[in-house]
């Protein structure tokens, strides 16, 4: 008899958590729109980008996630042609000082939004590979390791940072730093290397507020990252200014501050913001039904996290939790920065809250990645007899 019983089991937990959060979203949209004019009609279209993004995820079920490593260095190498190509193809589109888009009639593509995901399938293919190879755990494994996830890390690191993109930059330093963590790398060189990080940070953090203007004038004087200065500058005394980065931040914490325990009511929009169904839709939620209702919010998400993390620790393919761990950091780090800077505890980025905010290629990806998940999920295979231990 097989000792092994294989069935296609979804998980019904995490799909159920999305579509809670797509449904806030739409709900959230339509609002706006009924409020608004220039807001009129996306949620029509976050519906129908859903139902794109369901049938695409319904394609990534069909095939084996395993398989899936056969395709990692096609992806990769797509991926860094994508995010080059901004710089020489002829749809590629530049809004407001950044070149992050292609153009297509009325189609707008962010290639950075598919890199993620695409490096996600690359790094749990070499680490899986790596380890594979590698039996034993010593300073020259824990290097030879490092510098691959480095090596595939660093290029789309830059080629997204010089867009300018930090928001989508930083996203991918969480996937990489994520996948260190579990990668099997000797707990002493991560603590060397994250304790490195730290300092690096800290020294930052600490010549700024020694001397803030000297360090804003490097940035805009020596950089080519000036709106990450107006960003700093906005984060850390936005009364200052009257405009920019610091309004929208300061009409961020009034639409917040306002919504109070249980919020205005449905429609109880008294605080214009730019960008709202986007990268400031969490402040609509906030705004209309309160912290009860940014609370469902963030329990939303914690629920959909941890189911991830559970997923990546009861699949026995390595492969398979390496690519859960990468899409728990690509997850991760958007929603805390996302609604970090809703409510000023981080300088404003233009990352999107996942799921939440209005936008057809970061759902569509979103949704890909949630996908991948599904498939691990549904290809468990139980073994009879087994011990738990």
């Amino acid at each position: 008899m097989d000792n092994q019983l294989h069935k296609q089991r979804l998980d019904t937990f995490l799909v159920t958590t999305i579509i809670l959060i797509i449904g806030i979203s739409v709900f959230t949209l339509y609002t706006l729109g009924e409020a608004y004019p220039s807001y009129a009609g996306f949620y029509k279209r976050q519906i129908i980008w859903f139902i794109v993004s369901c049938v695409g995820v319904a394609a990534i079920m069909v095939i084996d996630f395993d398989r899936y490593r056969k395709f990692a260095w096609p992806l990769y190498i797509l991926g860094i042609f994508m995010l080059a190509g901004l710089h020489f193809l002829p749809w590629a589109w530049e809004n407001n000082g950044a070149l992050r888009w292609y153009k297509f009639g009325t189609i707008t593509l962010q290639p950075s939004e598919f890199v993620k995901v695409f490096l996600v399938v690359a790094l749990a293919h070499v680490i899986t590979r790596h380890n594979e190879k590698w039996t034993i755990k010593d300073l020259k494994y824990d290097l030879y390791l490092l510098g691959k996830i480095l090596a595939l890390t660093i290029p789309v690191f830059l080629l997204i940072a010089i867009q300018p993109d930090i928001g989508s930059s930083l996203v991918i330093l969480s996937i990489a730093a994520f996948l260190i963590v579990i990668s099997g790398i000797r707990w002493r060189t991560i603590i060397t290397l994250f304790g490195t990080a730290f300092v690096i940070i800290a020294s930052l953090f600490l010549l700024y507020f020694s001397d803030p203007d000297a360090f804003i004038s490097f940035i805009e004087d020596e950089t080519s990252f000036d709106h990450v200065a107006d960003r700093i500058k906005a984060w850390d005394n936005p009364h200052l200014y009257t405009d920019g980065s610091a309004m929208q931040a300061i009409k961020s914490m009034l639409a917040i501050g306002s919504g109070q325990l249980s919020g205005k009511g449905t429609m109880g929009y008294q605080v214009w913001i730019p960008e709202r169904h986007t990268d400031m839709i969490f402040t609509a939620v906030a705004e209309q039904f309160g912290f009860i209702g940014s609370s469902v919010i963030i329990i939303l998400y914690f629920l959909m996290i941890y189911r991830i993390v559970q997923i990546a620790l009861e699949t026995k393919d390595p492969f398979g939790s390496y690519l859960s761990i990468g899409i728990v950091g690509m997850f991760t780090y958007q929603i805390f920065q996302n609604i970090g800077m809703s409510i000023q505890l981080l300088p404003l980025t233009g990352l999107p809250l996942p799921f939440l905010s209005y936008g057809g290629t970061s759902l569509l990806v979103y949704m890909a990645a949630i996908g991948l998940v599904l498939n691990i999920r549904s290809r468990q295979r139980s073994f009879m007899f087994e011990s738990e231990n």
